[in-house]
């Protein structure tokens, strides 16, 4: 069944011309990643922080010393994660853009010797087998051009017991928030996405992307199928948002 969901998200592409989507994801990023930041903090409002911190939340027991961030864009979530006080993290993305966005940030932290920034894809991570303790993704799996492929690339890369943390949006099931967000999700957020970002395609490609994405219990399938067990699911802020956890056995 995960199969059938996945190829579904896989054909959910940014822009209608040919291209792979990765391509094509690298491509949108590039164009919208000088005001990805300030879209990101609008059009949620502020709310992704704290599912930011929620999600690393998540490591605190685990004490991870090297995290892999996937899907890094400009860096937020390995930001918040030197909360833990790792040795090494390591940011991969496949928009260049956004990688050398989150390079200046980092400088201006002075936190260049602890958090590295590297271009690269999920399905064919440029890591070593068993090199990370912990890994993370946010808001970036529906972007995985082969969604269990991607997953499993990083499950190759994480050390036996090592734990994934995903964040990833989701779409609402109850009245009326489902109602509410959809309208606003579907409507709203595009144009004004396309309004501020100048990209045409990139907030139209966001609800679809979201839409087409196996939430849930179809995802701790995918999971699963990807080598992660006592996989965990966790509705956030009325199911806008779900934050998952795995262990690599």
């Amino acid at each position: 069944m995960s199969s059938i969901i996945e190829n579904k998200a896989e054909s959910v592409k940014p822009y209608s011309k040919e291209g792979s989507k990765t391509q094509q994801i690298a491509t949108m990023f590039d164009n919208i990643a000088h005001r990805y930041d300030f879209l990101n903090r609008s059009l949620s409002m502020g709310i992704d922080i704290i599912w930011r911190k929620k999600a690393i939340a998540q490591l605190k027991e685990l004490k991870p010393k090297t995290i892999l961030d996937v899907a890094t864009g400009t860096g937020d979530f390995a930001l918040e994660a030197m909360s833990l006080n790792p040795d090494k993290i390591t940011g991969v993305d496949i928009s260049v853009g956004m990688l050398d966005l989150g390079k200046v940030k980092i400088a201006k932290k002075n936190l260049t010797d602890k958090i590295e920034m590297v271009v690269g894809d999920s399905e064919n991570l440029p890591f070593a087998d068993n090199t990370y303790d912990a890994a993370t993704v946010a808001f970036g799996v529906r972007n995985f051009e082969n969604l269990q492929k991607g997953l499993t690339d990083i499950n190759r890369v994480l050390r036996p017991g090592g734990k994934l943390v995903v964040l990833e949006l989701s779409t609402p099931k109850k009245f009326p928030v489902k109602q509410l967000f959809g309208f606003y999700f579907n409507n709203i957020l595009p144009l004004l996405g396309k309004m501020l970002s100048k990209d045409d395609s990139a907030y139209t490609y966001l609800p679809m992307s979201v839409n087409a994405f196996p939430d849930g219990e179809d995802f701790k399938k995918v999971m699963s199928a990807a080598g992660f067990q006592n996989n965990t699911s966790k509705s956030l802020t009325f199911g806008i948002c779900s934050l998952y956890t795995g262990i690599k056995a």
